[in-house]
């Protein structure tokens, strides 16, 4: 079974755009988000579009089925949506421990940059550069499916402080 092991945290600074290669737009919308699952559709750059079945137990290791489908279908996907579309900007940097990528939302969800790092076992304990922030994993709230429902934008200070 496909298993998607990643930590997410919050961005402190600017200190990673010097590092990064180039950017992706994505959009994505959930169909249906239960204790269960979630179930995604996203669309990169216009060109490529992805269905994606992901366990909803939060944590850093979740079951990820992902199916690339085509790019009208995943449109016409948008329009079955629940919540807001999220709109982010997708940033991959080089990381000896992972995939390490940082997303820069925008739309309702603007202000708000995420780095994930994916992982090869929940064993490994990544070097992490300075501009790493206060890690989030275990906070559904910034789980994608969660900013659909409740956008960053929406969020008192308080609740941005966590």
């Amino acid at each position: 079974m496909p298993k998607e092991i990643e930590r997410k945290f919050l961005v402190a600074s600017d200190g990673w755009r010097g590092d990064a290669e180039p950017a992706k737009q994505l959009r994505q919308a959930y169909l249906a988000s239960t204790n269960a699952a979630s179930i995604r559709v996203r669309i990169i750059d216009g060109a490529h579009a992805f269905l994606t079945i992901k366990s909803a137990s939060p944590g850093m290791s979740r079951d990820e089925f992902e199916y690339e489908i085509p790019v009208n279908d995943a449109e016409a996907m948008l329009a079955m949506r629940t919540g807001e579309v999220i709109e982010k900007t997708r940033y991959v940097l080089p990381c000896d421990d992972g995939d390490l990528t940082v997303d820069e939302f925008s739309g309702s969800n603007v202000g708000l940059v995420i780095a994930e790092i994916e992982l090869a076992s929940e064993n490994v304990a990544p070097a992490l550069p300075a501009w790493i922030g206060r890690e989030i994993t275990h906070d559904k709230r910034f789980y994608n499916a969660s900013l659909a429902e409740r956008p960053y934008g929406s969020w008192s200070e308080e609740d941005r402080a966590g």
